[in-house]
């Protein structure tokens, strides 16, 4: 039943004029930013050849644009989202759903992972920009594998955060700023937290506040590095949102 409520919010996803200005939006920032990139890269080629180990083009362009996709999907996962329980609230086709012979659980993992499919295609088109290049130049596929499951893993945490502020709220466009509201405040509090932690010394509460720092998971893998905490704290925040999620919906069907 969770692959059949993914699959319907996908192709609703594909049916939305929304989610196609989305897309396309997406597609034509992350594009001019490659392509501008790789002119910079070109342009500055023969004074890297001076250098004894000079960066490369996944270095040099691969990652910056990474790092450019992973601030527009600060904006575009709200949108994305924001409808997906909402506006099922704001029509008053939810509580039909929550009586339907389905858990709450299903529920909210089918939207989750509808929603996640979408945004794992806009991750594969990030990565196959730098990827067309294999031919002409070589590529760090190492740093360039954990660039996409970087980006992969702050897609699921935002995915994660949007959904349950569209839980919570009957408007589609409410939903989208509480969402932005909550990751923006993430971005920035969680890092200025672990960093004050830290300096004071106490590195345990360092590392728990390092859960609800999308961002600062994000940039040991935006360097290459494994690290398994970072993996483990993404996870955790979209599980930990995902839970809020289905409380709030099982709060909503059993007051009826």
């Amino acid at each position: 039943m969770i692959f059949t409520i993914a699959g319907k919010e996908l192709r609703s996803l594909f049916a939305s004029p929304l989610a196609w200005l989305v897309l396309t939006v997406v597609q034509i920032i992350l594009g001019y930013g490659f392509l501008k990139r790789l002119d910079d890269f070109l342009q500055i080629q023969s004074q890297l050849a001076q250098l004894a180990s000079p960066p490369g083009v996944t270095e040099l362009v691969a990652a910056p644009t990474f790092a450019t996709a992973a601030a527009v999907l600060l904006f575009a996962v709200p949108l994305l989202a924001m409808r997906m329980i909402a506006e099922e609230r704001r029509n008053q086709t939810l509580t039909l759903l929550l009586s339907a012979p389905v858990s709450i659980t299903e529920i909210v993992l089918g939207k989750f992972i509808g929603l996640v499919a979408f945004l794992l295609i806009i991750v594969l088109l990030v990565a196959a920009m730098p990827l067309t290049l294999a031919g002409s130049t070589l590529l760090d596929f190492n740093l360039l594998g954990t660039l996409t499951l970087a980006l992969l893993l702050l897609a699921i945490s935002f995915a994660a955060v949007s959904l349950y502020a569209s839980s919570i709220s009957a408007q589609p466009i409410a939903a989208a700023l509480i969402a932005f509201g909550l990751l923006l405040a993430m971005l920035f509090m969680g890092e200025t937290a672990g960093d004050s932690l830290r300096s004071r010394g106490w590195h345990v509460p360092a590392a728990f506040a390092q859960v609800f720092s999308p961002l600062q998971n994000f940039e040991p893998l935006g360097k290459g590095i494994v690290d398994t905490y970072a993996i483990t704290c993404s996870l955790v925040l979209a599980a930990g949102f995902l839970i809020l999620a289905i409380r709030r919906l099982d709060g909503q069907r059993l007051r009826g």
